[in-house]
């Protein structure tokens, strides 16, 4: 029996789509950063400071020796010094420098009361028990003062900055043992599709790998946030209920597929029933065109497309700014960088086009060339990448050589 049932039929879409600079600022708009919470300095790399970190003592917290060599006055030279005594680094000498004395020293040892100058031990001629220099060194000479670096109360990293090694280190050194960051968005990755297999089992007829969930969640985590990927769901409305009603009760929502207009996207009009707010579908960019954004409550929700290109691209431009703006990062958005074409490329008139590139350095700068493979489904060719290289919308071709921005991935 032929069925009479009409076939489902979309009106086309003919509103102007949302240019990526502002669908992400109707993405931050709806951003709060989350409450804050103390967080051990041995465990705080890759946090964003809530509040300004300062300074518990001056770095240094004494005047200490640059060099290993002999501490001095430098009104007594050029001549000959007894050595006194040899300081190490954390022994302190035991008493002051007198005039015509010298004091062994360590690189990083306290320099004795009486010195103004260390005179680094390869420009001295050793006598015994006595040392002889040729030339007078300048006063402070070698000699590191005491908070040259910062003083206690001052701003070692201030708030909104994402603390790297070096911050840490700094951090320890001026005494701070703790930091307030705001806790760590909590983020469901789900993704949609009846065909969708786990890795590891026996694929049946029409089946793929499952790859977004896993693609994504190692993009979460490396974005600082703490990852519950949910498990695939088929096309079926019951499934889609119950798994986006537990995704809805996180920081962030991302779900891969389901976002376009075919028989089995389910994921907008499911989330909408659920009380989703919809701020909008659709953005001028290649690959990624169909991505949605919403909020309910406080949880923000994404949509990204299945092509997992697009869902990758998706993520480096909404969903990574939204999750670095929650733990109050200062500066979110991507940060493009600058470098040239080798081979021309294709501008679209309609959308900004992101195009996979390895890039490399040569004399004059980053030289970056576009992969083979340009479809939003080769993941494979996309993992070959380090930059998106962004050609703007519009007429003609970006040639050879020519500067264009792009952004790296890490």
């Amino acid at each position: 029996m032929v069925s009479s049932a009409m076939p489902v039929r979309y009106a086309p879409i003919v509103v102007r789509l949302l240019t990526v600079t502002e669908a992400q600022e109707r993405v931050l708009e709806r951003v709060r950063t989350l409450p804050l919470e103390p967080v051990p300095i041995a465990e705080a790399a890759g946090r964003v400071l809530g509040e300004d970190a300062r300074a518990l003592v001056d770095l240094p917290p004494f005047e200490s020796s640059a060099m290993d060599g002999f501490a001095v006055r430098a009104a007594d030279l050029p001549g000959r010094l007894p050595v006194v005594e040899h300081i190490a680094a954390g022994r302190p000498a035991t008493g002051p420098l007198g005039p015509g004395e010298s004091m062994g020293i360590a690189t990083g040892g306290v320099v004795p009361a009486g010195a103004d100058a260390v005179v680094p031990v390869e420009y001295v001629v050793h006598h015994d028990n006595d040392i002889v220099v040729d030339e007078a060194p300048e006063p402070g000479a070698n000699v590191r003062p005491r908070g040259g670096d910062l003083r206690a109360g001052e701003v070692v990293v201030p708030a909104g900055v994402r603390l790297g090694a070096a911050a840490v280190g700094a951090l320890a050194a001026a005494g701070v043992a703790e930091v307030h960051c705001a806790r760590r968005p909590r983020v469901a990755v789900l993704t949609t599709g009846t065909e969708l297999a786990r890795p590891g089992e026996p694929l049946a007829a029409g089946q793929v790998y499952e790859a977004n969930g896993t693609m994504l969640a190692a993009a979460v985590a490396s974005a600082g946030g703490d990852i519950e990927l949910l498990p695939a769901v088929e096309d079926t409305e019951e499934a889609h209920r119950r798994s986006l009603e537990r995704g809805l009760t996180t920081d962030v929502l991302v779900t891969s597929g389901g976002v376009s207009v075919g028989p089995h996207d389910l994921v907008r009009r499911i989330e909408a029933e659920l009380g989703v707010e919809e701020i909008f579908w659709r953005v001028a960019v290649k690959p990624g065109k169909p991505v949605s954004f919403g909020v309910r409550g406080e949880t923000l929700v994404f949509g990204l497309p299945g092509n997992p290109v697009s869902s990758l691209v998706g993520f480096e431009l909404f969903v990574r700014p939204a999750l670095l703006a929650l733990q109050g990062l200062a500066s979110p958005l991507p940060r493009l960088e600058r470098g040239r074409l080798a081979k021309s490329v294709r501008r679209n008139p309609a959308r900004d086009e992101l195009i996979r590139a390895r890039s490399r350095l040569d004399p004059d700068g980053i030289v970056l060339e576009p992969l083979e493979g340009q479809e939003s489904h080769m993941i494979a060719r996309a993992a070959l990448a380090d930059a998106l290289v962004l050609a703007p919308m519009g007429e003609g071709e970006l040639e050879v050589g020519e500067p264009v921005a792009y952004l790296p991935l890490r």
